[in-house]
């Protein structure tokens, strides 16, 4: 994908640079406490939005980009599982970096970090909050001032999950594909001499399996009429989880100094789904405590040899949902210990992109 085009194979987004980005559908936590790492239940739908000209509204045809339909208070997290190559990935909600807190920037900064680096980090829940944790990503409407976008900026004027990334540069490129071609060729000589499915086949060149990797439960024509203005959907934060977010190892001058490719994600109401593709959203969020009563997973993520990001003042200070939403009534029910498992260390048409 070098000609800097982002497209879509199936619900997964694929950056040029061999970055793959599914958008996860799961439990929403308490907004108080620190908890497991709540489980994948499913792919959300990912659209192109220049699909559909005559239905999607103007401001979102101008971005460009791709859609997918989020309920009121709906969590997510992305998943970076299959991303093939070392890449660092900027991951803005309303064009903040979920990450820093700074403002959303076209190159990657250090000091303070403003992305995350693949395939060691296998995925994010949440904004930044430091010290091995994160703020779950819920979404809310704009306009309220509850958004990440809305507390830190003053000002809703985005919505929606941006993402842009970045290879190697030319040289470490190579060095690191060089690498991997004598891991693979020592791995072909131990399996030459051990029984098929034996040790040797044992270890995966990719990232490591996520959450959404673990079996979880199952789960028309477009209306008339002009497009209206999009129901503008934003990512505030909920409860707190352990995730760390990983600090680049990589030397400084290791990474491309342009983005190799970008995408703007817009969150769409699920009846503003229906009117722009004609399609039923996906069945509203599963009952989280139905969920722990039936003993289903959840996870706990651990890797001893990386270095978590310090907390931002921006992030830190941003407050929950329930702020402006009000108290959460589903009912709560804490996963026994045995249902909490470790975790271990860390090609459709092309998407248009737009002015954003």
């Amino acid at each position: 994908m070098a000609d800097g085009t982002v497209r879509i194979d199936g619900t997964a987004l694929h950056l040029p640079g061999g970055v793959q980005v599914r958008f996860k559908r799961t439990l929403r936590l308490p907004e108080t406490g620190t908890h497991p790492l709540p489980p994948g239940l499913g792919d959300f739908p990912v659209r192109r939005v220049e699909d559909y000209p005559d239905t999607a509204p103007e401001r979102m045809r101008a971005r460009g980009g791709v859609m997918l339909p989020v309920y009121l208070r709906e969590a997510m997290w992305l998943h970076f599982g299959g991303t093939t190559e070392p890449a660092a990935l900027q991951v803005g909600v309303g064009k903040v970096c979920a990450v820093s807190g700074r403002p959303w920037s076209g190159s990657l900064g250090r000091d303070p970090q403003n992305y995350v680096v693949l395939p060691r980090q296998p995925w994010l829940d949440g904004i930044n909050s430091g010290k091995g944790t994160v703020r779950q990503f819920v979404a809310v409407p704009l306009g309220l001032g509850a958004t990440v976008e809305g507390q830190v900026t003053g000002e809703e004027v985005w919505g929606g999950v941006q993402l842009q990334s970045f290879p190697l540069n030319g040289e470490r490129l190579a060095e690191w594909r060089q690498a991997q071609r004598r891991i693979a060729e020592d791995r072909a000589a131990v399996r030459s001499v051990r029984p098929a499915g034996g040790y040797g086949a044992a270890f995966p060149m990719a990232a490591p399996p996520a959450p959404g990797a673990a079996p979880s439960p199952a789960r028309g024509g477009a209306s008339d009429g002009p497009p209206r203005g999009p129901a503008g959907m934003g990512l505030g934060v909920g409860g707190s989880m352990r995730q760390e977010v990983h600090r680049d190892v990589w030397p400084r001058g290791s990474w491309a100094e342009e983005p190799a490719g970008r995408v703007f994600v817009h969150l769409v109401t699920p009846p503003e789904w229906r009117r722009i593709t004609g399609e039923a959203p996906p069945p509203s969020p599963v009952d989280r405590a139905a969920y722990t009563r039936a003993g289903l997973p959840w996870f706990d993520s651990y890797d001893q040899d990386a270095h978590d990001l310090a907390p931002t003042d921006a992030l830190g200070s941003v407050r929950p949902v329930g702020d402006w939403l009000g108290d959460d009534h589903e009912p709560w029910q804490q996963p026994s210990p045995h249902q909490v498992k470790p975790l271990g260390d860390a090609s459709g048409k092309p998407v248009g992109d737009g002015d954003w």
